[in-house]
């Protein structure tokens, strides 16, 4: 696999895309800049030294390097505290924990963006059959949905808030498998703000996947009592093997630890196994490692739009999270452009992507991660539900200039598709 295999006319429409991006480019690397100041800063506040990077087992008592990781997380979200583990097995499994922290039996739990993602949808019991959700320990739920622009609905927000049994609100910041924007902090502040306006004792909940350090500051510093993601998404920088993240109110974050681990113990266990290194190391190069995912994202909005395809963002649209939408139309071109992004990659480039039962979402779906990482969402991949209009989600890129001949690669399927 080199350029050569790609068509002369994907070259040359991948270069015009590349040439109306230079100062979408540059805003990329300003964020990157202050993010990466926040970052350094908080390590150097923080002592971290060779010894926060030695691990350990059984228990995980005085871990020094977990603890510190958790005030480094806390300072840089503006949160007054955070639980960063391994023990997360995913995004879901920290967001759902967040969302046990929140809520209590008869509590009613009100999402302001709509339905939530398939598997979150399971987790809340919205969605299938599953024991442990939350209305299955006794939480209501509500949800507004958005205007049909795919904008927040304050009006509607301010009124289903104002009802006293509404003690959690939830807050999906990025699409999921939807066809509205991914929200920014700005748009999370005016939801937070019209909140407040009605109810101000709910706990307010951001998931936060995919969104990390794609804008200068979180949702924690505008008034969001807690926060979550993955540290195989943006926040692990490309490096951390597995794990997830909460960060908020410390009251919130001691219930999130005590629901993952059990009351007495909280954040107190919890081993790190020799993977303290990556953490830190990852966390320190997240804010690059996601502007190499933007530029890739805003690449291929520009290539895909010149091919004729509906994408979002747009080219020189704002981003406030990595991932690239683009409706195919067809199943053939999903399934070519998946093969495409499979091709570059640098694990698993032999492989032909092809869709399946996917464990907690409705349909079947087809993913391209040729990744270091099993399911890094950080890393150059793409999925989708094989559901009509077909479309496409795209996150990641470790580089620009990898994720940039994954995209040209996927093009060049995606032309040959008849």
């Amino acid at each position: 696999m080199s350029l050569t295999d790609i068509t002369p006319e994907v070259k040359r429409l991948a270069s015009e895309a590349e040439g109306e991006l230079r100062d979408v480019f540059a805003g990329f690397d300003h964020v990157s800049e202050l993010c990466t100041l926040k970052v350094m800063r908080a390590f150097q506040e923080f002592r971290v030294s060779e010894a926060c990077f030695a691990g350990t087992t059984g228990y995980g008592y005085n871990d020094l390097g977990r603890d510190t990781l958790d005030q480094i997380y806390a300072r840089v979200f503006d949160a007054e505290q955070a639980l960063v583990r391994i023990g997360f097995v995913n995004g879901t499994h920290a967001i759902a924990t967040a969302l046990f922290a929140i809520c209590r039996p008869g509590d009613t739990l009100l999402s302001v963006t709509g339905t939530p993602y398939d598997t979150l949808a399971r987790t809340i019991g919205i969605s299938g059959d599953v024991d442990g959700s939350l209305k299955f320990y006794g939480v209501d739920y509500a949800q507004v949905e958005l205007l049909p622009d795919g904008e927040p609905d304050l009006v509607a927000i301010k009124k289903a808030a104002a009802n006293p049994k509404v003690r959690a609100i939830a807050i999906q910041r990025s699409r999921g498998y939807a066809l509205r924007r991914a929200f920014g902090v700005d748009d999370i502040e005016k939801i937070i703000k019209a909140v407040r306006a009605v109810n101000e004792s709910a706990n307010i909940f951001v998931d936060n996947c995919y969104g990390e350090f794609t804008e200068a500051r979180e949702p924690t510093a505008v008034g969001a009592d807690l926060i979550a993601g993955s540290l195989i998404k943006n926040p692990g920088g490309g490096l951390a093997p597995t794990g997830g993240y909460i960060a908020g109110r410390a009251d919130l974050v001691e219930r999130a630890a005590i629901r993952m681990t059990t009351p007495g113990i909280g954040g107190e266990c919890g081993s790190t196994l020799g993977v303290n290194r990556l953490l830190y190391q990852g966390y320190f190069m997240a804010p690059h490692i996601v502007a190499q995912a933007l530029k890739t994202a805003a690449f291929c909005a520009g290539l895909m739009q010149r091919l004729g395809l509906k994408s979002s963002p747009a080219p020189l649209e704002a981003r406030h999270d990595i991932i690239q939408m683009i409706e195919f139309g067809s199943a053939e071109k999903l399934l070519g452009f998946c093969r495409g992004i499979q091709r570059g990659s640098p694990v698993d480039s032999y492989v032909t992507p092809v869709p399946w039962a996917m464990p907690g979402y409705e349909d079947e779906v087809v993913m391209a991660a040729g990744a270091f990482i099993q399911g890094s969402s950080i890393e150059l991949s793409c999925d989708g539900p094989m559901r009509e209009p077909y479309l496409g989600f795209m996150q990641g890129g470790l580089t620009y200039e990898s994720g940039k001949l994954g995209v040209m690669l996927a093009a060049d399927e995606i032309v040959q598709v008849k």
